[in-house]
């Protein structure tokens, strides 16, 4: 729970009664690689923050391939948060890469501990506003950046998971064959 300290204080700080009172919001998981996290069809009743391991999130087309929405590691938070937020069922797949160990949160205790204390509803709005900024910057790179651009992009922004992924995962990511991701990877 000091991981978990380390990061809220990276943005807010908080005393050591308030926090005795968020740790009690929070459970800590441990995930195998392979495991999900989220399957689609699911109730979506958890946000996780990662406090090691990789996790990939996809959707399934009808045709069932997969289109993955995004990668997270350490200190990310993941969940599908159009099902979550809405309480429905899931859309989107979250499954561990490598062993992993996630805290979880539920939706009525995020709510709870933010009415509690408005520091961490602060918190959490900041986690979120990041979580969104980054999305648009990752669609609005796949719609105007060229293959080349999207992979060096994608290393600078992540060189350490550049290293742990598959890299058929990555071209998944980045919208590209294998054998593209396997030309820009020479150069």
């Amino acid at each position: 729970m000091d991981r978990l300290r380390k990061h809220i204080e990276q943005i807010t700080p908080v005393n050591d009664d308030e926090f005795e009172h968020v740790k009690t919001f929070f459970t800590l998981k441990r995930v195998k690689k392979h495991q999900y996290l989220v399957q689609e069809g699911d109730q979506a009743t958890h946000e996780y923050l990662i406090l090691s391991g990789i996790f990939r999130m996809f959707y399934l087309d009808s045709e069932g391939k997969e289109h993955i929405v995004q990668f997270a590691g350490e200190n990310w938070w993941m969940a599908d948060y159009q099902a979550y937020f809405n309480q429905k069922q899931a859309t989107l797949n979250i499954v561990c890469m490598e062993d992993a160990e996630v805290l979880c949160t539920t939706l009525p205790g995020r709510e709870t501990l933010s009415s509690d204390i408005h520091k961490m509803e602060h918190f959490f709005r900041v986690k979120l506003t990041k979580g969104y900024v980054a999305q648009q910057r990752r669609i609005i790179s796949l719609l105007s950046s060229t293959p080349q651009q999207r992979y060096e992009e994608f290393g600078k922004l992540y060189p350490d998971m550049m290293q742990k992924i598959p890299k058929k995962y990555i071209a998944e990511y980045l919208g590209v064959s294998r054998e593209t991701l396997s030309r820009l990877y020479s150069r």
